[in-house]
């Protein structure tokens, strides 16, 4: 499948936004139980909450369901994916550009108090005054975006940062459907160099990209980690990536899962991204639901918040939004901000000739993503 062959039909436009929706406030959702528990060793959850982790969201930031960095950059990933494809009738097509202009718009939610009305290409998503709070960014996050110049593989920001930071913003490269997905794992890591420039972080991005990819396409999940190692095998520095990866499937054959299990899934308890990345796939292999799922993922001794976004991200991409527990979608923040998003990217990737192009120009969707 390829952009320019793609046939959107009603019922194809109505399963890609299911699940263009159930992964980003699935991420979300991940993100928020694993926030009240980020900074606790599975002792101290167990103690808090029971063996199976919190049951439900549990006050962060002085309020239940309150998202991280996590959510917010992913945020910004999707709007500048939006703009990618707005400024493409332009000919001025550079994907990793839009991104890295996005998420420098992110960076100035962690130094403003508030949007600056004076930036004419902020759109509307800089310009809600919610994402204006510091949610412990990753410091690589924070230094790669410090100023305007773009790593790029060649010259990575941060060579030695190797922890998730960039992998938990990069499931909006899997919804690019359309794409093969060689440029979805490319842009990925490319985006992720940017701030994250050891190998086995930006490969990790690239790898989550290409499993959210495959889910949102409709394949399994299994199905769709064989396809990131595939895409993983002739970049250097792959083998911790691969390892982490295959460690996870064969996991699932070793019994009844527990936190001892997901331990053993990496050496840093999910601090690193490859480990991190393995505690997902193989949390999302086993959930026997949403719920369950998410429960598992957040309740170990590493980073809770990292490890619920991506397992969130891609069970909702692999179930559609309708699989999400409704009770923690009432109490997310920021759920009409996700919901938006999520179906305005969803009509650029199936509508966009109706809202912009040559013979069309949508001067409302033009000021939500400003070609500048």
């Amino acid at each position: 499948m390829n952009a320019a062959a793609a046939v959107w039909g009603r019922s194809e436009q109505q399963d890609f936004r299911s699940r263009v929706r159930g992964c980003l406030l699935g991420g979300a959702l991940g993100d928020a139980l694993g926030a009240g528990v980020r900074d606790l060793s599975v002792e101290a959850i167990r103690e808090a909450h029971g063996a199976e982790g919190p049951a439900d969201p549990v006050p962060a930031y002085g309020r239940r369901g309150a998202i991280t960095s996590a959510t917010q950059l992913t945020l910004f990933t999707v709007d500048g994916l939006i703009r990618a494809q707005v400024r493409r009738d332009t000919g001025a097509w550079h994907p990793p550009t839009d991104v890295h202009r996005a998420h420098l718009r992110w960076a100035a939610t962690q130094r403003d108090w508030g949007p600056d009305e004076r930036r004419k290409d902020n759109g509307w998503l800089a310009n809600e005054e919610w994402l204006y709070a510091r949610r412990d960014p990753a410091r690589a996050s924070l230094t790669g975006l410090g100023d305007e110049t773009m790593g790029t593989l060649a010259q990575p920001k941060n060579p030695i940062a190797r922890d998730a930071g960039a992998v938990v913003r990069s499931a909006p490269f899997g919804l690019l459907v359309g794409w093969e997905p060689q440029l979805v794992c490319q842009l990925a890591v490319e985006c992720a160099a940017q701030t994250h420039g050891h190998p086995t972080a930006y490969l990790s991005a690239g790898a989550f990209a290409v499993i959210v990819h495959g889910l949102a396409r409709g394949e399994s999940v299994d199905g769709s980690v064989q396809r990131a190692l595939a895409q993983l095998a002739s970049r250097p520095g792959h083998q911790p990536v691969t390892d982490a990866l295959k460690h996870a499937l064969g996991a699932v054959r070793q019994g009844i899962p527990s936190p001892a299990r997901i331990a053993s899934l990496g050496d840093t308890d999910g601090e690193a991204a490859e480990d991190a990345l393995a505690i997902a796939v193989y949390c999302t292999l086993v959930g026997e639901d949403v719920r369950h799922g998410l429960r598992l993922a957040v309740n170990h001794d590493g980073p809770s918040e990292v490890t619920g976004a991506l397992t969130g991200a891609m069970l909702g991409a692999l179930h559609g939004e309708t699989a999400l527990p409704p009770a923690w979608l009432a109490e997310l923040e920021g759920r009409s901000t996700l919901l938006e998003l999520a179906d305005d990217f969803a009509m650029e990737m199936t509508q966009g000739p109706a809202l912009h192009g040559p013979a069309v120009s949508a001067p409302g969707w033009l000021a939500r993503y400003p070609r500048a």
